[in-house]
């Protein structure tokens, strides 16, 4: 597999995670991987396919994520095809063809296509050696991102008894795992967490003034870097996208209300066109696989920390810096509570939506770094990152010990089974039937809150969430508990300090930071990176794929500093495989010794 990775992939070692997965799915057993968007999750069912003795089908959600996988691996030499809904009858024949001859090694479908009777009876009589999802988070239904087609996923066994399955995501939290665990697996199956950490991207929250006002100040020092911008609504990306275009930068729209060649001819500029800004609503992004997006901008507030992180996760792929700003206003609460009472779901579902929504707000608020507060909610722990607006540029936290313990003793008094607006009722000492019902207007703790309002009260217990001193149970009923930590801070072992509810002028945006990788580089290096850049555009127009495709920057750089000066020296260039070494050898050679 080490040849593999270094003769096809160019890479002379594994990343961090991916090599022990790989070892099981080739003993034939089952993986399940939550890994950080540009891990190189693909890899890792990618060998075990080119080393297999027979087929191995991926199943992905969009035509667009497929098509680009496929034209990857192709560049790579690796014989990967894709079926769904654009391929034309004759291409269809060709590939099945392909495919029955043991040509192709790898085969992408979308779930519906997959787990059509008729494809898995042609499927059933061939060699399937391993079956690879991504995006698995769409089959759980505790998750945000359900999709009902992943559904009929949860019968791969049945089908492929023999061939092991290897589930792929990058944002699940314990819940989603669990549950996709059981459905896909029924249990069986190493599951490998390695970590939600994207240290290169730097985390902001800015209270909301005038959006547009923010968001142009906000890229007036980014011209010619590639973004998105995300918007709740139609209308704000197209006036999103007006501005940006009036000011002088390249913008492009994408929501599900545009003509739908439209919309496809926007994404396909974005990937392959450099410095585009995308405004999209959240239809966009899921499986965009650009590796140098810049920056990722939200005007509004996402329904959940899994939606959030998905979506500022498709910024920095290729390790370099990034930044990240979110735009929060208390409007954006009663607008995302409203969406949760319209969506039609059940009881169980609405009710686990809203604390979804509760766990980001009081990301939003959280007073300490955010990164901490991100992780924390998927079940991990960091130091301050230095790399958030709450660690570069700290507010003024006010004391608040004292109210963090009247919390926790309310929580602990009732139980540890009610939701937060219960215990901030308790707390203003509410005159409610429910709290006489239970008798907890005689706790010593009802009514010693009245100091604050009941949305201030919220807001410290959001906060205290985020700090880690009480837990919210998602999957559940929405009760509060207090954790280890709060504990501690219950018998004065621990201190807490608040963010209080006023909303702080906006700043002025930080200003891009000079790619790190970049600063090691001489003058004469840049000139060389430069015309290297050059050479991969017309490549890339030439072989109509997006330039990345060609080579990645880091491997562009690696050829600057090392100027080899044959096919030789060059194949030891980082992420020159041999196929594209054939290929595009020569081409590069000539421009490093011209």
């Amino acid at each position: 597999m080490h040849t593999t990775l270094k003769n096809v992939f160019g890479y002379d070692e594994f990343r961090p995670g991916q090599e022990q997965p790989i070892c099981d799915l080739l003993a034939g057993k089952n993986v399940f991987c939550v890994m950080p968007t540009g891990a190189g999750k693909s890899l890792i069912f990618q060998i075990p396919a080119l080393l297999g003795s027979g087929l191995t089908i991926v199943v992905s959600p969009l035509i667009a994520l497929m098509s680009d996988q496929v034209s990857a691996l192709k560049l790579l030499g690796a014989p990967a095809e894709t079926l769904n809904s654009t391929v034309s009858p004759e291409d269809n024949d060709r590939i099945w063809n392909s495919v029955r001859s043991g040509v192709t090694k790898l085969l992408y479908m979308s779930p519906e296509r997959l787990m059509a009777a008729g494809t898995l009876a042609t499927l059933r009589s061939l060699n399937i050696t391993l079956v690879a999802v991504d995006e698995a988070h769409c089959i759980s239904q505790w998750g945000p991102s359900f999709r009902p087609e992943y559904e009929m996923l949860v019968a791969l066994k049945t089908h492929f008894p023999s061939a092991p399955i290897i589930a792929l995501t990058a944002s699940a939290d314990e819940v989603t795992r669990g549950d996709i665990a059981a459905k896909l697996f029924a249990g069986d199956v190493n599951i490998y967490v390695s970590g939600f950490d994207r240290p290169n991207i730097s985390l902001a929250v800015t209270p909301k003034q005038s959006w547009k006002s923010q968001l142009v100040a906000f890229v007036k020092t980014r011209k010619g870097d590639s973004g998105i911008v995300y918007c709740l609504s139609r209308k704000k990306c197209e006036d999103a996208a007006a501005t940006l275009n009036s000011l002088g930068h390249t913008a492009l729209v994408y929501h599900a209300g545009m003509d739908k060649f439209a919309r496809d001819e926007n994404q396909k500029r974005f990937v392959r066109d450099p410095g585009i800004i995308m405004c999209a609503t959240i239809a966009f992004g899921m499986g965009i696989d650009k590796p140098d997006v810049r920056f990722v901008f939200h005007t509004d507030l996402p329904s959940s920390m899994e939606n959030y992180y998905q979506e500022f996760g498709r910024a920095g792929r290729d390790g370099d810096v990034a930044d990240c700003e979110m735009l929060f206003g208390m409007g954006d609460i009663r607008m995302r509570r409203q969406f949760i009472a319209q969506d039609g779901s059940g009881e169980a579902e609405t009710r686990r939506a809203h604390k979804r929504l509760d766990r980001l707000i009081a990301y939003c608020e959280a007073p300490t770094c955010r990164r901490q507060a991100l992780l924390a909610y998927f079940g991990e722990t960091s130091k301050p990152c230095n790399n958030c607006d709450v660690c570069l540029d700290p507010v003024a936290l006010k004391e608040g010990t004292r109210e963090a313990q009247m919390v926790l003793s309310a929580i602990v008094r009732t139980g540890q089974r009610f939701g937060p607006a219960y215990i901030c009722d308790i707390l203003v000492g509410a005159d409610m039937q429910r709290i006489r019902d239970f008798g907890h207007d005689k706790l010593p703790t009802w009514g010693v809150g009245k100091h604050l309002k009941k949305p201030q009260w919220q807001s410290i217990i959001r906060q205290m969430v985020a700090a880690g001193f009480v837990h919210l149970d998602v999957a559940e009923y929405g009760g509060v508990s207090m954790t280890a930590q709060g504990k501690d801070l219950l018998r004065g072992a621990a201190d807490f300090s608040y963010r209080p509810m006023t909303m702080k002028a906006a700043k002025a945006p930080r200003g891009t930071k000079t790619k790190q990788a970049e600063q090691s580089l001489s003058e004469a290096e840049m000139d060389m990176l430069t015309q290297l850049k050059t050479a991969r555009s017309t490549l890339a127009q030439e072989q109509n794929v997006p330039a990345f495709m060609i080579f990645h920057d880091k491997s562009l750089r690696d050829m600057a500093r090392r100027r080899p000066k044959n096919i030789s020296d060059m194949s030891s260039v980082h992420g020159v495989g041999k196929a594209k070494l054939d290929r595009f050898g020569d081409v590069f050679l000539q421009v490093l010794n011209g």
